[in-house]
């Protein structure tokens, strides 16, 4: 943790160096930096439907397997009971 706090403070640190000695205006400064927030706020909003859309993809898929696995789970419980079953009614009356 302690870590992730000096690589944010180094972060905030360093943007303030940079906005302190550029070699343009405070207004140019400004927009240029408002350009930017626009296109990181389009790049994360196309981000987030990716990976909403990738999470999705991939929750569906993790269902199918675990239905799948819990039918194949199913079935072989039935056929391992059935064969114990049988087993044990033939042990039972002498038929072995």
């Amino acid at each position: 943790m302690k870590f992730f706090w000096g690589l944010l403070a180094g972060f905030i640190l360093g943007v303030a160096a940079g906005l302190l000695f550029a070699p343009q205006s405070g207004e140019a400064t400004l927009a240029q930096l408002g350009e930017q927030g626009i296109m990181l706020r389009d790049r994360s909003g196309s981000l987030t439907g990716d990976l909403r859309n990738r999470a999705g993809s991939l929750t569906s898929e993790v269902r199918s397997r675990a239905s799948d696995a819990l039918e194949q789970g199913r079935e072989i419980y039935s056929r391992t009971k059935d064969d114990l079953s049988s087993r044990y009614s033939r042990a039972k009356s002498g038929d072995l």
